[in-house]
């Protein structure tokens, strides 16, 4: 479907890539936008200024000097400051030093009353700049107000009347849960709570709740995902709600910034490399052993992990297998930090295994695309997964994917098949240690033959994962939440 009307498009997060990243929101939000400017549309960001965001390093600008914003029953004066992403599309960050200016972005006591402020302050800094969306984009709970104020406090304004809401989800397991003041201060307490219907939310604020009962069209990363959600097992105490909504919920699958992600171009790896030259891969391999102290050995299968180290992320799995895993030769390179029993058992594998397992308990984003590039496998045993960005990134830079068929691993990765060679890495269905076991043995046998392994690498390589056909449904779905909106639906 072809609209030639651009679009006027605010979105709304509490992290962007390069300013604040927590986790993968960061990045969608920072490569997304890039592909809807390519295709015609307007598109502008706002965010929070926190104190790791350095106004000099990033040349932020002030665009306002002094915006007034109602909570509740007092008021609070930000200031605006502006930086760019891409092609010159502005950032507005707003700027209230008392709430953002901490060592922490998440974390606090008071994260509800932040980010309302945050979203308020984004409305009326809009009003103040006479710059009307078409759409606001709203992201994970942080944001889920704004559909709720569209509906309410904000209806009947002529500013933002025609103005229609889309809100996606990225992990429902983080709703933003409070108690009843929260609704004061957002100046909705009038409503109550919303959800007599489901007992665990009947006495309690859940924002992303709001935004998912508010919003004119509901998205989640990924298709798989958008199906799951609405059962028991991954609706998160929401699936009754979703359920409801389920005619205004979509499944669009996250892109991947190739201009960010390209291994050919990438300085933070030992060598530069495509899908054809990945002789010069090699080098990456051998320089990931070399600064994981783990013996320079090219035949040796060489397995990874990029993760917070949570049960979530199948570490529990993981846990189960890896001495029979350890059995079959294999060097095992891990990057995250999380639970304190995980950084235990693997600081104690490094110990007993020096030859085959390294650590490294810490995010460096430099390091992270060393071992993506120099990793023959990458393994993603995630109990749920929305989307992940993992398996793309490690399919781009030429790692082959082994993971649990759930959300986004399931839409883009499909078993290999060696009678047909179909497929582009390796699943298991149940989550089940043996099941997985059973995967990476798959692999490591194919990991023999040299030539069809090349090939897959290649195949992977050369599939397109990047945020321009993404960007094009995000249109649809825009389209069809400025219809609803305007239908009164």
């Amino acid at each position: 479907m072809q609209y030639k009307q651009p679009l006027k498009i605010l979105i709304l997060a509490a992290e962007i890539v390069p300013f604040a990243k927590v986790g993968g929101l960061a990045d969608v939000v920072g490569a997304l936008p890039k592909s809807l400017q390519a295709l015609g549309h307007d598109v502008r960001l706002a965010m929070p200024r926190y104190g790791q965001v350095d106004p000099a390093r990033f040349d932020l600008q002030t665009v306002l000097d002094a915006v007034t914003v109602n909570m509740s029953n007092f008021r609070v004066q930000v200031s605006v400051r502006q930086g760019n992403i891409g092609t010159e599309i502005p950032v507005y960050m707003i700027d209230a030093p008392r709430y953002f200016e901490r060592e922490n972005i998440y974390g606090y006591t008071d994260d509800g009353e932040r980010f309302i402020l945050f979203c308020r302050s984004v409305l009326e800094a809009m009003r103040a700049l006479d710059w009307s969306p078409d759409i606001i984009h709203c992201h994970d709970w942080h944001t889920g107000i704004v559909p709720n104020w569209m509906h309410t406090i904000y209806r009947d304004d002529p500013f933002y009347a025609d103005v229609a809401s889309v809100y996606t989800i990225h992990n429902l397991a983080y709703q933003g849960i409070f108690g009843y003041r929260i609704l004061e201060v957002a100046g909705v307490a009038a409503q109550g709570f919303l959800y007599p219907q489901i007992a665990e939310l009947a006495n309690v604020v859940d924002i992303m709740g709001r935004g998912i009962l508010f919003a004119d069209a509901i998205t989640t990363v990924s298709e798989r995902y958008a199906q799951e959600i609405l059962t028991p097992t991954f609706g998160e105490k929401l699936d009754h709600l979703l359920r409801s909504r389920r005619d205004r919920l979509f499944g669009i699958l996250n892109g991947l910034d190739y201009q960010e992600m390209n291994p050919a171009t990438d300085g933070y790896i030992h060598t530069p490399y495509d899908a054809t030259s990945l002789d010069k891969r090699t080098e990456n391999k051998r320089a990931l052993q070399e600064q994981a102290h783990l013996p320079v050995r090219p035949d040796v299968p060489l397995l990874a992990m990029i993760s917070r180290l949570t049960d979530q992320k199948g570490f529990d799995l993981l846990g189960q297998i890896i001495q029979p895993l350890l059995a079959q030769g294999v060097q095992f390179v891990v990057l995250g930090i999380g639970d304190q029993h995980y950084h235990e058992m693997f600081q104690n594998l490094a110990v007993r295994y020096p030859e085959q397992v390294a650590v490294f308990l810490t995010f460096n984003a430099e390091l992270a695309q060393r071992i993506y590039a120099g990793s023959d496998m990458f393994l993603m045993p995630s109990r749920f997964e929305p989307c992940g960005l993992g398996q793309l990134i490690a399919m781009r830079y030429g790692s082959v994917p082994i993971v649990h068929a759930v959300g986004g691993l399931a839409d883009t990765v499909q078993e290999y098949d060696p009678s047909t060679g179909e497929g582009n890495g390796f699943t298991f269905a149940n989550y089940d240690p043996w099941e997985f076991f059973a995967a990476i043995v798959r692999a490591l046998e194919l990991y023999r033959f040299k030539d069809t392994w090349r090939r897959l690498q290649q195949c992977n390589m050369a599939a397109d994962h990047s945020w321009h056909a993404s960007a094009m449904r995000y249109v649809e779905v825009y389209h069809n939440a400025i219809a609803s909106h305007r239908s009164g639906k």
